[in-house]
């Protein structure tokens, strides 16, 4: 199978023009405590003020907005632990369609009831037994919906990299930009827009220790499968990078650093306490890898993504109190 190429800096420029007035431009938030804590002047994106809290929106819409009418007309499907349901869900209902989503069995229940807040029906699997690439195809075929993936979608990765995009646009040039990373959209879409206005900012990756692949399959030059990372950053458990994530993230990306569980629980306590906003696990994987000081060489000007802030109080409470 031949993969469409990669999506361009002019292709975020244009899904920030699809999404403006739709999505939120979200704050950039500075914070002299943790500049010096790190060393460094850091600036953090925080897409967990973006709509349904996470930055899975601008891919979700950037992609459902341009289906044809048809298309609309039968509805959409997805499948996702959570963030990217919600996403789509939300899309779907804004653009007038329906949205049918495939849903981990232990996904956040915060983050299933969200998804069918957003009008959407959801369908559960067990993730540790199921294929969800190809549960998710099937259903989607069955039913005569067009699936928007998390992740393997030029539309959809160019819309995550509109969060960096904007991130520059307000901070200017980085030393370096750090991004969570899960299947590997958001971390494309950034590197896109950033090495397309400053090829000499160094893109940098975070995964949670237990999930990898991305690590390793840079390290082998192929991709790499692990087992289902079992991991509080629920977001990020995937087991083997996209296909054309990982063409985009091969070229672009400088390095991947890991972090464990109880970094990122320190990361969401500290951003709690002391920054005052509520970061779920995933979300908080970027920060974490400051904090623990797991990115050597670490520039004087760097930008951080939040990637989400999807957590409710009970699993806020478990995981940090």
């Amino acid at each position: 199978m031949t993969l469409p190429p990669g999506p361009t800096l002019d292709d975020v420029r244009d899904a920030a023009a699809q999404l403006k007035g739709v999505a939120h431009r979200t704050p950039v938030l500075r914070s002299r405590t943790l500049d010096e804590l790190v060393g460094a002047e850091v600036h953090l994106k925080c897409e967990n003020f973006q709509r349904i809290g996470a930055f899975k929106f601008r891919g979700a819409y950037n992609a459902a907005s341009r289906l044809t009418q048809e298309q609309l007309a039968k509805g959409v499907a997805a499948y996702s632990s959570g963030n990217h349901a919600q996403a789509v869900a939300l899309a779907a209902r804004e653009l007038g369609t329906t949205a049918v989503i495939l849903m981990p069995e232990d996904a956040p229940r915060s983050k299933v009831a969200a998804t069918l807040g957003y009008g959407a029906e959801v369908v559960t699997y067990d993730r540790y037994t199921g294929d969800r690439d190809a549960l998710g195809a099937a259903m989607a075929a069955e039913r005569g919906l067009t699936l928007i993936p998390p992740y393997e979608h030029p539309h959809v990765i160019a819309g995550q990299g509109t969060a960096a995009l904007e991130l520059v646009e307000e901070a200017g040039e980085l030393g370096a930009l750090v991004a969570p990373v899960g299947g590997g959209g958001l971390i494309a879409g950034s590197a896109t827009a950033v090495k397309g206005l400053s090829p000499a900012t160094r893109v940098i990756g975070v995964e949670p220790e237990a999930g990898d692949d991305t690590r390793r399959s840079l390290a082998a030059g192929e991709r790499v499968t692990v087992p289902v990372p079992r991991t509080i950053a629920d977001g990020q458990a995937a087991e083997t990078p996209g296909e054309l994530t990982f063409s985009v993230n091969r070229r672009l990306v400088d390095e991947i650093a890991l972090v464990t569980d109880d970094q990122i629980r320190d990361a969401m306590r500290l951003a709690f306490e002391r920054l005052k906003i509520v970061v779920e696990p995933s979300g908080a994987t970027g920060l974490a890898a400051l904090l623990a000081g797991r990115i050597d060489r670490l520039p004087s000007r760097v930008g951080v993504i939040i990637s989400g802030g999807n957590i409710d109080t009970r699993r806020f409470t478990e995981l940090c109190g």
